[in-house]
């Protein structure tokens, strides 16, 4: 009974912090994470990835125009556009080879984003080639979740990840943030990890995008999970939300 009083103890202590957390987020991101717009599939993986501590981590704020670079299904798209809200706005960037896998699976690329588009007028979609990487207007912050790896492998990758990289510091606004978020691989785990474990070493990331200008003003331990065995494949860990992730913040000077 005694184990038993001191478990429940430790659980009620647990959910009051994680409430007391939530409930220091600012307001505009607390209402982008309730919004109704969301699917069942988005909010039941908020607890894994911690996107309101992440968007307060890369200063994301009204009014702001953000860059979902390579978004996957929408996740952090839905939640920039209310956090930005009516007078910001949101860019989904997908790559040619997205569109190109869309099309072979018998999909339309520029359906993809229709159900998003209709629920937030405040998004835009963007097809390009990632060492093409340009925007209509100077934005605030460019975002990508889980990618950067990915941006690594392929014959051409080497020099389109250079482009790529530059096209984004040129398409920030001055003060402008870079956000990168990605599956840590152990240290010295080297190039090959990236398509080996789909994970990478974070002091690759830093270098490589340090070199096209950017300035690392901020390391987030939001995602850090030491369980993790980071010398495993993502995909053979069951859920791609209980890795252990690097979260960086870089800034155009």
């Amino acid at each position: 009974m005694r184990t038993a009083a001191i478990l429940t103890t430790a659980a009620i202590l647990a959910l009051s912090a994680g409430a007391a957390l939530a409930a220091e987020l600012p307001g505009y991101i607390s209402a982008a994470l309730s919004d109704s717009a969301r699917p069942a599939s988005d909010t039941s993986r908020d607890a894994n990835r911690h996107p309101g501590e992440l968007l307060e981590f890369a200063g994301i704020r009204p009014g702001m125009t953000v860059v979902d670079l390579s978004p996957g299904g929408g996740y952090f798209t839905r939640i920039f556009a209310k956090a930005v809200g009516p007078k910001g706005h949101v860019y989904a960037y997908i790559s040619n080879a997205g569109d190109a896998r869309m099309k072979a699976q018998g999909k339309d690329p520029d359906n993809q984003f229709a159900d998003i588009k209709a629920a937030y007028p405040n998004v835009g979609v963007l097809h390009g080639p990632f060492s093409g990487f340009v925007t209509p207007e100077p934005v605030d912050v460019v975002w990508t979740s889980d990618n950067l790896h990915d941006f690594h492998n392929g014959p051409t990758a080497a020099a389109d990840l250079e482009a790529m990289t530059k096209g984004i510091f040129a398409s920030l606004k001055h003060g402008g943030i870079y956000m990168v978020v990605d599956h840590r691989a152990a240290k010295g785990a080297g190039p090959d990890a990236t398509s080996k474990l789909h994970r990478m070493d974070e002091d690759i990331a830093k270098k490589e995008t340090e070199a096209a200008g950017f300035k690392l003003v901020g390391e987030s331990k939001i995602l850090t999970n030491p369980s993790d065995d980071n010398t495993k494949r993502v995909f053979e860990q069951g859920e791609h939300d209980h890795t252990d992730q690097f979260v960086l913040k870089f800034r155009k000077p």
